[in-house]
């Protein structure tokens, strides 16, 4: 199969009315309708419908929600929100897509750069010097180009 014919067929479905707990491993697209607690790990893409709720940990290729979520989320290509979403907890990942309406209540790192390439954000911080001459004595920081600014995030 192609790239794109795997990503419409679901391989894994936690169906309308289901309730599973544990630990998922797949490869390709894994629905989320119904209830759903543990964690996913997945080279594809997760789709939690507008009825589905999950609590767990997500590491995914993309992430689409619809539903609820309760935990981390950590995509290595992009978190797709649709206007339904409910995300309570972190949101790692290089795209984020959100529609008006989503809610969010966690942590989100949208570094622009794949994940493997992704730093913590007090390196982060460091690498760019990022308010620390607020905290006194230290001279306001000079105008810097965005070549600059681009290769101090590297």
């Amino acid at each position: 199969m192609g790239h794109e014919t795997d990503e419409l067929v679901i391989n894994s479905l936690v169906g309308t009315g289901s309730f599973f707990r544990g630990d998922i491993n797949t490869r390709g697209l894994l629905r989320i309708d119904g209830d759903y607690a543990g964690s996913i790990k997945t080279t594809g893409k997760i789709l939690i419908g507008m009825n589905g709720r999950a609590e767990c940990e997500v590491q995914a290729a993309t992430v689409v929600i619809g539903g609820a979520v309760r935990g981390v989320i950590e995509a290595s290509q992009k978190v797709i929100l649709l206007s339904s979403a409910v995300v309570i907890g972190d949101i790692y990942a290089p795209r984020l897509v959100a529609e008006e309406g989503v809610l969010i209540d966690g942590l989100m790192q949208i570094s622009g750069v794949p994940m493997e390439m992704r730093i913590t954000p007090e390196q982060y911080r460091k690498k760019r010097g990022l308010f620390g001459w607020l905290r006194g004595g230290d001279e306001a920081p000079a105008e810097e180009t965005l070549e600059d600014l681009k290769s101090q995030v590297r």
